[in-house]
C-alpha cells in the first residue's frame, strides 16, 4: 500500500498521534496492580537488539511494579525515537514489554531535481535524520520538505513544488521519493532606488550585482533574486556613498514584493543622503609609542577634501598595522568623528591604545591535507616564542602564497586563554590541485592542428618538490623535457634543479624539405636566496646540436654547418637573478616580478653569450580592476669570433609574446620562407585584469584586455619601433583542475605582409 503525505498539518498530526498513544498506553500501565518482577519480556522487536530496551528501562527484576514507573518505561521506550507503539501487560509477575517499530528506511530518492544534484540532496537528507537504515518518522518528512523548498527559495524557485511518497515495502521497510515541481525561477522585473538625489537612479542600480538581466544572465544568473546578494549590494552602495562625502547616509527600507504567480520579483530601497561633509581636520590622541611622526605619515584622511569612509578605514587599518610591527597584536584604534553640521564639516580624532605586546605562543597549520607542515613552516618568518611582528607574518603569508601549492592562505591571530601576552597563529590554506596534465592545441594554415601534452607535478608527494614532463607532439616541433626541482635542497633554502631534454624541429609541408635540428642535453642548476626576494641563480650544462641535412634545409643552418659542423657541442655555463615580491604566485594582485638568465658557453664547438631579461608589475586600480605589464628584452652575440648560434635565437608570437600571430613565427625569415628567430628580442605587454562575472570564490577565473608589442631581430638589425607587431584582444584565465588555462582572441593592429595570422590561441600550462 503506497501513503501520500503532504506538508501541511503533518507535525501536528504526528505529535498529536504520538500524545495518544503515549495517553492510552499510560493509562494500559495504571490499569495494572502494583506487584514484584519476577521476570520481564520483551515482544515484538525485528532489528532493535533487546538490550537497547533493557538498558532504557527503568525497572529491573526484583523491583517493586507501580503506576509511576510504567508511565516512566514507556516515556523512556518513546525517548529512543525506535517505536510507533510502547504497551505494558503483566502476566502473573512477568512483566511484558510489547513495542511495535517504527519502519526503517530502505532508500531515498528523488524526481524532478534539475536544478540541485541527486548526491547532495541525500546529504541534506542525512543532515535532517532521513537516510538508509534510520527509523522513518513523519516529522522528520516534513522537516525535509520544508528543507528542500528553503532550497529552492534560495534558487529563487519560489513556486516549487514537493510531494512525497511513502511506499512500505518488506521487512517493515519503507521507500522515501521526494518528488519535486521545480517550476521556472523567479525574475527581478524592477529594482527602484527612491531617495536619491545627488547621483541618478540608474548610476546607483549599475553599483548592483542584481539586475533585471542581460546577455549574459543565464551564466551569472544575476536577475535572479537573493537575499544575501541584496545585502552586499546595499553594502556597496552605502560605500559608495561614504566615500564620497555622505557620512550620515542610510539605507531606510528595502521592500520585496513577488507576483502572485511568483515569477516576476520588484525591489524598492529608499535611502536618505543626508549632508555632504567635508574634513576639517585630523587630530591624534592616545600612546603612540613615541612615534607620532611616523603614525602621522600614514593618515590616509585629507582635510579639505570630502569625508571619505574607505580613507578612514586605510588609516586605522595603517596604524593597527604599524602597532603590529612592534609587537601590539591588539592595538585598539579608533577614528571618532566630531560633526560640524551647520557648515557640513568633519574632524576626526584618532585614539589609539596599543595595549600589551604580544609574542607568539604557538603556530598551526590547517587545510593541508597533502602538503606537510614543513613545507609551509619552513616559509614562515614568524617564529614561535618570538614577538609577534605583523611584517614578519605578512611577508610569511606572501611567501605561503606564492609557492603556488594553495587558493587561498589566511593567517588568523588567536588570544591564548589565561595569557593575555600571548598569541596562536593559524595558518589556514586551501590546496589547489597540484598536480596538472597540460595541454595546448594550435591552429594554423601551416601546421593546421598542433597538440602538446605534459604532466607537472608541483607539489610532489606534498614534499613541495616539482617534476615536470613536457612532450610536444606536433608534427615538425617536438620536445621531450624532465625537469625536477627541489627548493629546499640544503635546509638554509638552497635550491637545485636537474633538466634533461631531447628536441627536434621539421620544416612545414608547405615549406617542403626533410632536414631536422636535434637538441638534446642536460643542466644542473642552483638557487640561492639573497634576501627575502631575492635568489642568485648559478649552474652549467652539457649540450648537443645536431642539423640533420635534407631538402629545402635554410640556407641559414647549412651555412652554420659548412663552417663549424653539423654537430655542435657546447657546455654552457648560467648565471641568473631573480626578485619576487608579488602578493601571490597564483594570481598577482599587486607586486613586481624580476628575472634575468644568462648563458655564458666556456667549451666545446660553440662561443657565445645570452641573457634575457624579464620585469612584471602588477597595480590594483580598486578591489575588483588590476593593470599589469610585462616586458621582456633578449640579447644573443657569438664571441671569440664565432657567430651567434641560430639554434640558439629568441622566437616571438603567440602566447605569452605577442599574441594574434602564429606561435614563434615573428622576426627574420630564411629565402625558404622558415622562421628563424633572431639573437634579438623584445616584448611588451598591459593587461586589464577583473574577475570573471559569477565567478563566485573562485579567484583563479578571470577575464582580461591586452594590448601586445614586440618582434624578434637578426644580429646585424637594430631593435626599431617602427618594425614591432601589434594586437590588441580579450582573454580568459583559470587554474583549472588541469592546470593554468589562456584563451586569447587577439587582433593584429600592426602586421606586415608575410606574417602568420592567429587570431584564437588556447592553451592549458602557460602563464603571461
Amino acid at each position: 500500500m503506497t501513503q501520500h503525505i503532504h506538508c501541511l498539518g503533518l507535525r501536528a498530526a504526528s505529535a498529536a498521534s504520538a500524545l495518544l498513544t503515549l495517553f492510552l498506553a499510560a493509562g494500559t500501565a495504571w490499569a495494572l496492580e502494583p506487584f514484584k518482577v519476577q521476570d520481564i519480556r520483551v515482544e515484538g522487536l525485528q532489528r532493535v537488539e533487546p538490550g537497547t530496551v533493557f538498558a532504557s528501562l527503568p525497572l529491573r527484576v526484583g523491583d517493586d511494579y507501580d503506576d509511576e514507573k510504567g508511565a516512566a518505561a514507556i516515556r523512556a521506550l518513546f525517548a529512543l525515537g525506535l517505536f510507533k507503539d510502547v504497551r505494558l501487560e503483566a502476566s502473573g509477575n512477568v512483566l511484558r514489554v510489547l513495542v511495535q517499530e517504527r519502519p526503517t528506511i530502505a532508500d531515498v530518492d528523488f524526481a524532478g531535481t534539475r536544478e540541485f544534484d541527486k548526491d547532495v540532496l541525500k546529504k541534506t537528507m542525512r543532515d535532517v535524520g532521513l537516510a538508509e537504515g534510520r527509523p522513518y518518522d513523519k516529522a522528520l518528512t516534513d522537516r525535509a520538505e520544508q528543507e528542500l523548498k528553503r532550497q529552492y527559495i534560495n534558487k529563487s524557485l519560489y513556486g516549487a513544488e514537493v510531494l512525497t511518497t511513502v511506499t512500505p515495502v518488506e521487512r517493515n521497510r519503507v521507500n522515501l521519493s521526494f518528488t519535486v515541481v521545480e517550476g521556472e525561477p523567479a525574475r527581478i522585473k524592477e529594482i527602484r532606488v527612491v531617495g536619491n538625489k545627488a547621483f541618478s537612479e540608474s548610476t546607483l542600480k549599475g553599483l548592483f550585482d542584481q539586475d533585471t538581466g542581460g546577455w549574459l544572465s543565464w551564466y551569472t544568473k544575476s536577475d535572479r533574486y537573493s537575499r544575501a546578494k541584496l545585502d552586499a549590494d546595499l553594502q556597496t552602495l552605502r560605500s559608495y556613498y561614504l566615500e564620497r562625502g555622505y557620512l550620515e547616509f542610510r539605507v531606510d527600507s528595502t521592500q520585496v514584493a513577488i507576483s502572485p504567480d511568483k515569477q516576476d520579483i520588484s525591489i524598492a530601497v529608499n535611502v536618505t543622503e543626508g549632508a555632504r561633509y567635508v574634513v576639517s581636520g585630523v587630530k591624534l590622541e592616545g600612546d603612540y609609542l613615541e612615534r607620532d611622526d611616523e603614525f602621522k605619515a600614514l593618515v590616509a584622511i585629507r582635510p579639505g577634501e570630502p569625508y571619505n569612509a574607505e580613507q578612514v578605514t586605510q588609516t586605522t587599518k595603517a596604524f593597527s598595522e604599524y602597532f603590529a610591527r612592534f609587537g601590539f597584536a591588539f592595538a585598539r584604534v579608533e577614528a571618532v568623528p566630531e560633526i560640524d553640521r551647520e557648515n557640513n564639516r568633519v574632524a576626526f580624532i584618532v585614539q589609539a591604545d596599543p595595549a600589551r605586546r604580544a609574542y607568539v605562543r604557538r603556530i598551526n597549520v590547517s587545510g593541508n591535507n597533502r602538503t606537510r607542515d614543513e613545507v609551509i613552516r619552513r616559509e614562515f618568518r614568524q617564529y614561535e616564542a618570538s614577538w609577534y611582528d605583523g611584517d614578519k607574518i605578512r611577508l610569511s603569508r606572501d611567501r605561503v602564497d606564492r609557492l603556488g601549492f594553495f587558493s587561498e592562505v589566511h593567517v588568523e591571530t588567536q588570544e591564548v586563554p589565561g595569557s593575555p601576552d600571548q598569541v596562536d597563529l593559524v595558518i589556514n590554506v586551501v590546496e589547489k590541485p597540484s598536480g596538472s596534465l597540460q595541454m595546448g592545441v594550435g591552429f594554423s594554415t601551416a601546421e593546421k592542428v598542433s597538440l602538446s601534452l605534459g604532466f607537472t607535478q608541483e607539489n610532489i608527494f606534498g614534499s613541495g618538490n616539482y617534476l615536470g614532463v613536457d612532450v610536444n607532439t606536433s608534427k615538425y616541433r617536438r620536445t621531450l623535457v624532465f625537469s625536477t626541482t627541489n627548493p629546499y635542497f640544503t635546509p638554509e633554502g638552497i635550491s637545485r634543479t636537474l633538466d634533461l631534454y631531447y628536441r627536434t624541429d621539421r620544416p612545414y609541408e608547405d615549406q617542403g624539405g626533410n632536414y631536422q635540428l636535434i637538441t638534446m642535453g642536460g643542466a644542473v642548476r642552483f638557487g640561492v636566496p639573497f634576501s627575502e626576494t631575492d635568489t642568485v641563480f648559478y649552474g652549467g650544462g652539457i649540450e648537443q646540436t645536431r642539423i640533420r641535412p635534407g631538402t629545402n634545409i635554410p640556407a641559414t643552418y647549412l651555412s652554420y654547418a659548412e663552417h663549424f659542423g653539423y654537430s655542435s657541442l657546447s657546455a654552457p655555463l648560467t648565471l641568473g637573478w631573480s626578485r619576487d615580491d608579488r602578493d601571490s604566485a597564483l594570481v598577482p594582485n599587486s607586486g613586481r616580478y624580476q628575472r634575468l638568465n644568462s648563458d655564458w658557453s666556456v667549451a666545446g664547438d660553440t662561443r657565445y653569450l645570452r641573457a634575457n631579461y624579464q620585469f612584471q608589475q602588477y597595480v590594483p586600480l580598486n578591489k575588483r580592476f588590476t593593470v599589469a605589464f610585462n616586458s621582456e628584452l633578449g640579447l644573443g652575440k657569438g664571441i671569440n669570433g664565432r657567430p651567434f648560434p641560430v639554434f640558439k635565437n629568441f622566437y616571438s608570437g603567440g602566447l605569452g609574446s605577442v599574441r594574434g600571430f602564429d606561435q614563434g613565427t615573428l622576426g627574420p625569415r630564411d629565402v625558404t620562407g622558415a622562421s628563424l628567430g633572431g639573437p634579438k628580442k623584445l616584448t611588451l605587454n598591459a593587461e586589464l585584469i577583473a574577475p570573471f562575472p559569477g565567478a563566485g570564490n573562485d579567484r583563479t577565473l578571470r577575464v582580461f584586455t591586452f594590448a601586445d608589442l614586440g618582434n624578434v631581430f637578426g644580429e646585424n638589425e637594430k631593435i626599431a619601433f617602427k618594425d614591432l607587431r601589434a594586437s590588441v584582444g580579450l582573454g580568459l584565465s583559470w587554474i583549472s583542475p588541469l592546470g593554468p588555462l589562456r584563451l586569447a582572441f587577439a587582433q593584429p593592429v600592426r602586421k606586415f605582409a608575410g606574417d602568420r595570422i592567429q587570431k584564437l590561441q588556447f592553451q592549458i600550462g602557460t602563464s603571461f
